[in-house]
């Protein structure tokens, strides 16, 4: 046949014959018995067979029909497994063709166009027919390709290897990428435009590079088809480095040929253009698609595809950030930080959008210069779930720590960014007006406008809007408002979690990185502090720029050596607690975080007898994801339980505390009942178990745990419980979640008070009297009770459900979203007790009930 006849039947469907050839069958049974006698199973190192070896001697000629042999066993087998008639040596067989297949083909045959085409022509025939055995791409195209890269290195183009690209590109097989497994046909596809380019172009530019067709990819291509020709070659030379950014990290290699590109495309110029393509990703929505799936005999079952980017677009964009570790401004940190956070939000049934970006930005945030990075990864830290992200980003931080010489808590407190803020405030000028930024609240930053006499004025001067270098500014402030937000509320977290950490500051260093922080100072001067004199602490509150105590007196004796820790009520005698509640009620001071009310959890008689566990929040049913996502919040490891665990008991949510070399375990068992789990197989409820402490790989004695460890501990399994409980849902009994468990919902929901709930009615006592509603509402028992026009109504205080006198008729009121018009105003001592605000936000609706239009509460009213 002449060469132009082959490349006319390029992938003409031929009849299939297995070829006769008993020299090839021996050879293959040598190879199959020796790797059978050695004991190898999937992962084949032919290289040490002298039975491969002996191949590997012959002539090109001879492996390359051995290779087209390989194939056609390979096919004559797939039909026999299909009639179910294999026997287990031919299993062994079908899988040993293959992988030799594989092998033969990375190494140089010195295929000619003619001989190319012929097994190519085979593969596609293969893959044509009625019982499509194997897709195309199931072969090992990417390998074969190599036989045309490698002839055309030493022999350069040749008109016949061109005409065959041509065809083989234009190939129906080759339009029909879209294949999960197998060889990477869009790679391959790639490799040959570039040798046709190569070939053409003689002014050594890179060959053009269009993206995969999801969103990212319809904006890219339209972007990089603007630039101007050399600008454009640059970015190609670019693109094709990302492609291939399939490992765990970027190499040296990697890093410094995308710099030099960098440096060659203009540094300015290169963050201007990317910058763009990553605020997208940050706010691309992922793309849901119901589907139904029918099993027949009416049986349906409907379930959501969610598409967020393609699998290519993730390579390639961990490339691209990979590029910009050699980036170290905050504009470029900012958007790394806010892209990885956007892809480790979980997509329901899936899981993070894109976890392989997210560790991209990762490794940029903790290699950058300086602590900036550092300081996105500290907050990521406190808001990111996934254990194996956190455990990633705590080895950063370590890296850091060691690389420095400090422990990563203080790491932490010298990577936090001021943004030039004093006391919480700065200023913006813009020519005669002043942009003020003052932080008000935890989650309230305000910008405020003032004239050049000083006074407000509510709308942005007409003037700021016409200018470019004003609106730079004005876009600068509204960014410091956002990372402001984000970090405040950071450093609140952070700061609670400082009991676990047993910390103790040297004034100096407290002074630096808390006093006179103008970002943390915000947090500091809210709180209680103690000062160490001699053998005692003492404690105070910053007030009127000095540490004032309980006696009023001011400590002018603090030096630079002075010990610092944050204050706990567990330090404290009762009285000097109340003491401290009432004056920060007196100076109107809302903690923003839970401190002078702050529950201490002591050792009961129960656990003293127990002696190695507590049983103190046993036997709850919990909302497994509610819990899971709190668990990691709290900083505690958990995995989630499925139906698919095959009878595992129990699973424990952990914390590990390093200061004291103490891990706390709160044991969780699955709640197996009928359906009750997700589509991914994962159990909508658990119920908890004991809690215990472990040291040296051995279970502690209670009353061995350090007092404070105890108390934060069992206060954050309290919080779990109070939280995630099926019993504070009201609409869980309704909904008709788990019949048998109705008992405990009734239980919990209009139980005992927990230490919460006893801090709540504390705060409750206090606050009714000042309250518009304290003539018809008092305090009963463990209910807010409110006296309304058509009903009296009984607020559970802990679990804020609802009973209706005379009958104790329950009363399911769902609650909105957002705050309280009624409550707002309404002054709490701490940020963060949503049970508290919904206790209030009920009454005061309940109060008023004649002027309730919500159809659903009435009809249960009425």
């Amino acid at each position: 046949m002449g060469f132009k006849e082959s490349l006319k039947n390029l992938f003409g469907v031929k009849k299939e014959a297995v070829l006769e050839h008993p020299v090839f069958d021996e050879q293959l049974n040598k190879i199959v018995h020796e790797i059978i006698s050695v004991g190898h199973t999937y992962s084949i190192p032919f290289s040490k067979l002298e039975s491969y070896k002996a191949l590997k001697v012959k002539d090109a000629t001879t492996k390359k029909e051995f290779a087209h042999y390989l194939a056609e066993k390979k096919i004559e087998l797939l039909k026999k497994s299909e009639r179910k008639t294999l026997s287990n040596i031919e299993n062994r067989k079908l899988h040993i063709s293959g992988e030799l297949l594989t092998a033969l083909l990375r190494s140089n045959l010195e295929y000619e166009p003619v001989e190319f085409a012929n097994l190519m022509s085979f593969f596609a025939s293969a893959s044509a027919t009625k019982q499509n055995l194997i897709h195309f791409s199931h072969w090992p195209i990417g390998y074969a390709i190599q036989q045309i890269e490698k002839s055309v290195k030493k022999n350069g183009l040749s008109p016949e290897w061109k005409i065959y690209i041509e065809k083989f590109l234009a190939s129906p097989e080759m339009e029909s990428k879209n294949d999960y497994y197998g060889s990477d046909l869009d790679k391959i596809e790639t490799k040959l435009k570039k040798i046709l380019f190569n070939d053409q172009n003689t002014e050594g530019k890179t060959p053009p590079y269009s993206h995969t067709d999801d969103r990212f990819g319809t904006m890219l291509n339209a972007e990089v088809a603007t630039f101007d020709e050399a600008l454009r070659d640059h970015f190609y030379q670019l693109f094709h480095l990302f492609t291939k950014a399939s490992s765990g990290k970027p190499s040296q290699r990697f890093l410094k040929t995308t710099s030099e590109i960098i440096d060659a495309i203009g540094i300015s110029k290169y963050k201007t253009s990317i910058h763009p393509w990553l605020e997208f990703v940050t706010k691309l929505k992922e793309i849901e698609t119901k589907k139904q799936h029918d099993f027949g005999g009416g049986e349906v079952y409907d379930y959501s595809n969610y598409d967020f980017l393609h699998e290519k677009s993730t390579t390639f964009i961990k490339g691209l950030v990979w590029s910009l570790a050699k980036f170290h401004d905050s504009t470029t940190l900012n958007l790394v930080a806010k892209l990885a956070e956007r892809c480790y939000k979980k997509i329901p049934g899936v899981g993070p959008a894109s976890a392989g970006i997210g560790n991209a930005c990762m490794y940029v945030l903790g290699n950058t210069k300086g602590l900036e990075g550092i300081s996105h990864l500290s907050r990521l830290k406190l808001k990111i779930k996934q254990n194996n992200t956190r455990k990633l980003i705590e080895k950063y931080l370590d890296e850091a720590s060691t690389k420095l010489g400090i422990s990563s808590s203080e790491i932490e407190e010298l990577s936090i960014p001021h943004f030039g803020l004093e006391n919480g405030a700065k200023t913006y000028t813009f020519d005669d007006y002043v942009l003020e930024l003052k932080i008000q609240e935890l989650g309230k930053v305000n910008l405020s406008w003032l004239k050049p006499d000083g006074k407000l004025q509510k709308t942005t001067p007409a003037f700021v809007k016409n200018s470019t270098k004003h609106t730079q500014t004005l876009k600068k402030a509204k960014s410091d408002v956002a990372q402001i937000k984000k970090y405040l509320t950071a450093q609140r977290d952070r700061i609670d979690r400082l009991y676990l950490e047993d910390r103790v500051w040297t004034y100096e260093d407290f002074s630096k990185h808390y006093v006179h922080h103008g970002l943390v100072n915000f947090v500091t001067k809210r709180l209680l502090w103690q000062f160490k004199k001699e053998d005692t602490f003492v404690t105070a509150i910053y007030q009127n720029e000095q540490w004032t105590t309980q006696n009023n007196t001011t400590l002018d004796w603090i030096s630079e050596e002075t010990e610092v820790r944050l204050w706990h009520p567990i330090y404290e005698k009762v009285d000097n607690v109340l003491f401290w509640r009432k004056k920060l009620e007196e100076l109107e001071i809302k903690q923003p975080l839970k401190q002078a009310y702050r529950e201490v959890y002591i050792l009961t008689d129960a656990e003293v007898n127990t002696k190695t566990y507590s049983n103190r929040m046993a036997a709850h049913i919990l909302k497994q994801h509610q819990f899971n996502a709190l668990t990691s919040v709290r900083g505690w490891k958990y995995t989630l339980m499925g139906s698919f665990d095959n009878g595992v008991d129990d699973e424990i949510a952990s914390i590990h505390m390093k200061a004291h070399g103490i891990e706390a375990q709160f044991w969780i068992n699955e709640l197996n009942a009928e359906d009750e789990f997700n589509d991914s197989g994962i159990w909508n409820y658990i119920a908890t178990d004991q809690v215990r402490f472990v040291k040296n790989n051995e279970i502690m004695d209670l009353i061995d745990v350090p007092k404070l460890v105890l108390s934060e501990v069992l206060r954050d399994v309290d919080l779990f419980v109070g939280v995630c409980s099926v019993g504070n849902d009201p609409e869980w009994r309704d909904n008709g979640g788990l019949p048998q468990y109705r008992d405990y919902w009734t239980n919990y929901s209009f139980g005992d008070l927990t230490e919460v709930a006893k801090t709540r009615k504390q705060i409750l006592e206090k606050l009714l009297p000042r309250l518009k509603i304290n003539k018809v509402s008092t305090i009963d028992g463990k209910f807010l009770k409110v006296k309304g026009t058509k009903r009296t109504y009984k607020i559970h205080i802990g679990s804020t459900n609802i009973l209706m006198e005379p009958n104790d008729q329950y009363l399911c009121i769902v609650p909105a979203r957002g705050k309280d018009k009624n409550t707002d105003s309404i002054f709490l001592p701490f940020e963060g007790d949503r049970g508290l605000s919904l206790v209030l936000s009920k009454a005061f609706l309940l109060a008023a009930d004649d002027k309730i239009t919500d159809t659903t509460i009435l009809s249960q009213i009425n």
